[in-house]
């Protein structure tokens, strides 16, 4: 059996993996940089929330609490569902303005999903 503080480890090791690569990448973004178009520019970032998605689910099995028995869980897979939605706007987006907003929106979400795990409460503020 695989260690619960490892798993915890790797989970909160690729949270911050995927706020750095996703802040990179908005950079590049607004830079217009063709960095982006590059093959591992694209592949990696999958690689590390697939990684972080995984092990939240592992924890969360090892936890027994589970998105809609667990209101805090339920929450925080509905803000990483917005983050998702948002962090595609900000790096597709057809304006800058939008870009900017769906950015900002991400962060907050992301924000939120943090302050839930910490406190495993829903309204963490």
């Amino acid at each position: 059996m695989i260690d619960h503080g490892l798993i915890k480890l790797i989970h909160v090791s690729c949270v911050a993996l995927s706020l750095v690569g996703f802040t990179g990448r908005a950079m590049l973004m607004l830079k217009s940089s063709p960095l982006l178009k590059r093959r591992w520019m694209r592949t990696l970032p999958h690689l590390v929330d697939s990684t972080l998605f995984f092990s939240g689910l592992w924890l969360a099995y090892n936890l027994q609490q589970y998105p809609g028995t667990a209101p805090w869980l339920t929450a925080k897979l509905i803000a990483l569902i917005a983050y998702i939605v948002f962090g595609a706007m900000a790096l597709r987006g057809s304006t800058l303005r939008r870009r900017y907003a769906s950015l900002l929106a991400a962060y907050l979400c992301f924000a939120y999903m943090v302050s839930v795990a910490m406190t495993r409460n829903p309204l963490p503020w």
